[in-house]
């Protein structure tokens, strides 16, 4: 890989690191503990009650956010939505 190649990549993963930053915040804003975690290349949501937490991550070439072995997924670019499903998903 040259170093236009990885410059690119890092550049990749810094989107990628910046997008669960926003959605850890927007989680945090409703209550919902969150963590960043494996240098801020996934996201770990805990649940409210007992239970495995949720692991998410951003995929697809960086345009969703994915959990559930990415069976769920939500677009990046809406935040408030994914912040809304990933609460609603790790409420049940």
């Amino acid at each position: 890989m040259n170093s236009v190649m990885q410059a690119a990549a890092g550049l990749g993963q810094q989107d990628e690191a910046n997008a669960l930053i926003r959605l850890r915040d927007r989680l945090a804003s409703r209550g919902v503990n969150a963590e960043l975690r494996d240098n801020n290349t996934a996201l770990m949501v805990h649940r409210p009650e007992p239970g495995l937490p949720v692991w998410v991550f951003v995929g697809y070439g960086g345009a969703y956010y994915s959990w559930q072995s990415a069976e769920q997924r939500h677009p990046v670019d809406d935040v408030e939505g994914a912040a809304n499903v990933l609460a609603e998903y790790i409420a049940k």
